[in-house]
């Protein structure tokens, strides 16, 4: 009897041990989670080739990408300022605001004319299977307008631009203007799904003025005369930005002159955008 329940027992294991055998045998797919991250291996064991094909998915990427709400922090634009001049010199009111000035009095160092932004954050929101989308932010606009006739000169108290003589062949003479921006635009995503894609969106943005300021170097001299020059408090501009994959370019055009009075000066920009979409 003991030696039919030992015989029992043995075969019962051998049967057991073949069974587990041919489940490795037969295992197609190893899974391994890590955090968020799903590695998948897939291989016959026996293969004397010893091929396998590992596939790598992160769940918490995949979920991002296609969020209805996604965030990117701290966007920064590098560009170029300037402004469309359309002042009519000869008329009383530029003349009582900026005496003596003409055409070429406010021309530009195009090269040295420079626009900086800085997004807090900007906002995506799916509207059409991500590939139509609205996106708004809040930011800071920082633009500097190099003075090409460095004898420019900014007066307070009455607020007057004059060519002042004694300015000539300074270093360095600006005008300073900085805003706090909320763009709105809408966004079309030609190629959803992706990190770096390709699309193009427009708009429009409301700035608010919180700074200006005029900044002349003497040798290593800077004098910085703070005021708002009569320039307007409130900016709306046209927006607009196109992705092409890595690459991503910006460019804004205001509705109206920089200026309440005088002169009819609109600003503009165009510039790279650092971006992660």
């Amino acid at each position: 009897m003991k030696r039919i329940l030992l015989a029992a027992m043995a075969l019962s294991l051998a049967v057991s041990g073949f069974a587990q055998t041919d489940t490795l045998k037969n295992e197609r797919a190893d899974t391994i989670r890590i955090g968020g991250m799903v590695i998948i291996k897939r291989g016959d064991k026996s293969d004397t080739t010893r091929k396998r094909d590992i596939s790598i998915s992160n769940r918490n990427r995949d979920r991002k990408r296609n969020a209805n709400v996604t965030t990117n922090w701290w966007i920064v634009d590098l560009g170029f300022a300037n402004y469309s001049d359309n002042t009519n010199y000869s008329s009383l009111s530029t003349q009582a605001f900026a005496p003596g000035t003409n055409e070429e009095s406010f021309n530009l160092k195009t090269g040295k004319s420079i626009n900086v932004n800085i997004w807090l954050f900007m906002q995506r929101l799916n509207l059409i299977k991500h590939a139509v989308n609205f996106k708004y932010g809040l930011g800071v606009e920082l633009n500097n307008y190099r003075f090409d006739d460095e004898r420019i000169s900014f007066q307070k108290n009455p607020t007057l631009i004059i060519i002042d003589p004694a300015l000539k062949d300074i270093k360095k003479n600006k005008l300073a203007a900085d805003y706090v921006t909320v763009p709105l635009l809408l966004n079309f995503n030609f190629t959803p799904g992706r990190d770096k894609g390709f699309g193009i969106s427009g708009g429009v943005s409301g700035g608010y003025l919180y700074s200006s300021r005029q900044k002349i170097k003497r040798g290593d001299d800077e004098d910085k005369t703070h005021d708002d020059f009569n320039l307007r408090k409130f900016k709306i501009s046209y927006i607009g930005e196109l992705n092409l994959g890595p690459v991503k370019l910006y460019g804004s055009y205001a509705t109206k002159s920089m200026w309440e009075k005088g002169l009819d000066q609109t600003p503009y920009s165009v510039g790279l955008r650092l971006s992660h979409w």
